[in-house]
């Protein structure tokens, strides 16, 4: 679109051609743009979950000698399963943020129904 001469779209026209790692605007989408809205609403949207998942931790949980409240996988799994089918996904975006701390890189339904979650 850059190179057509029939474009009338000066957004495309004010753009740099090519941007370079080191450039903030690299990999990012256009600023204003519906993609960057679409960004903004599904990081919003992943937050929620993310908040709604430490709240189901805390009411089903118990709390601990230390403080903190701390669940079972395979516990919160069935709480949580009819909420939401993205269960793992949600505690590791929610340990990637230093909210909930668990043992090993991934949980597996029946696996790993016995390691313990704490909500931190």
């Amino acid at each position: 679109q850059r190179k057509n001469p029939f474009s009338n779209d000066s957004r495309l026209a004010s753009k740099p051609v090519h941007t370079h790692r080191g450039d903030p605007t690299y990999g990012r989408p256009p600023e204003g743009s519906r993609t960057e809205q679409r960004g903004k609403d599904a990081h919003s949207h992943l937050g929620k979950e993310v908040e709604e998942l430490c709240l189901v931790i805390r009411s089903t949980g118990q709390v601990g000698e230390d403080g903190h409240v701390s669940v079972t996988f395979g516990q919160l799994f069935e709480t949580y399963v009819t909420i939401s089918n993205k269960v793992v996904g949600i505690l590791l975006r929610a340990r990637k943020h230093g909210l909930v701390h668990f043992e090993g890189e991934m949980l597996w339904q029946g696996k790993d129904d016995d390691v313990i979650i704490t909500l931190l």
